[in-house]
């Protein structure tokens, strides 16, 4: 069995608090999901931020001009306000995980705009966090070698203790 690479492998689903550019543009917008309300990447909460982005997933917000100005459009006073208009689906999709029946957008996906940009991923939206398992399963030699000023059975007793995680 050969395992083949992927442009996706090491790469983030995206999420709907996450951003996107216009080669052509000069705002960085959010995702909005409207494709579904039912899966969230990394979020168990349920948080409408971590919604997963598919690819029929095409609006943004601020709503247009989405991208701010567009250097495809020269005026007068400088640019005019982008007039989004996309050109089919997100392309570059991940297609082993389906949303909905709908392929998951990934940090190299793209989408064209009929105006003549390439919208791409600014920033994903996921952001690690640490939980109570984390720091309970965490190897005290190692902790001590990467910061050796930490008193680890400080650091796990304050941290089992606090709020880090709902569990």
């Amino acid at each position: 069995m050969s395992t083949q690479a992927s442009s996706h492998d090491g790469k983030h689903f995206v999420v709907q608090k996450g951003t996107c550019q216009c080669d052509q543009g000069d705002q960085f917008p959010k995702h909005i999901v409207s494709t579904h309300n039912k899966h969230f990447w990394n979020d168990s909460a349920g948080s409408a931020d971590y919604l997963a982005v598919t690819e029929d997933d095409l609006q943004f917000d601020p709503p247009g001009p989405s991208f701010g100005k567009c250097k495809l459009k020269p005026s007068s006073g400088g640019y005019l306000p982008c007039a989004y208009a996309p050109a089919g689906k997100w392309q570059k999709t991940y297609e082993k995980v389906l949303v909905m029946d709908k392929k998951c957008v990934t940090e190299v996906s793209e989408l064209q705009c009929t105006t003549g940009g390439k919208i791409t991923i600014k920033d994903h939206g996921q952001r690690g966090e640490m939980s109570k398992q984390n720091v309970k399963n965490a190897d005290e030699k190692i902790i001590r070698h990467m910061n050796p000023l930490v008193n680890v059975d400080d650091f796990k007793e304050t941290a089992m203790e606090s709020e880090i995680d709902a569990y």
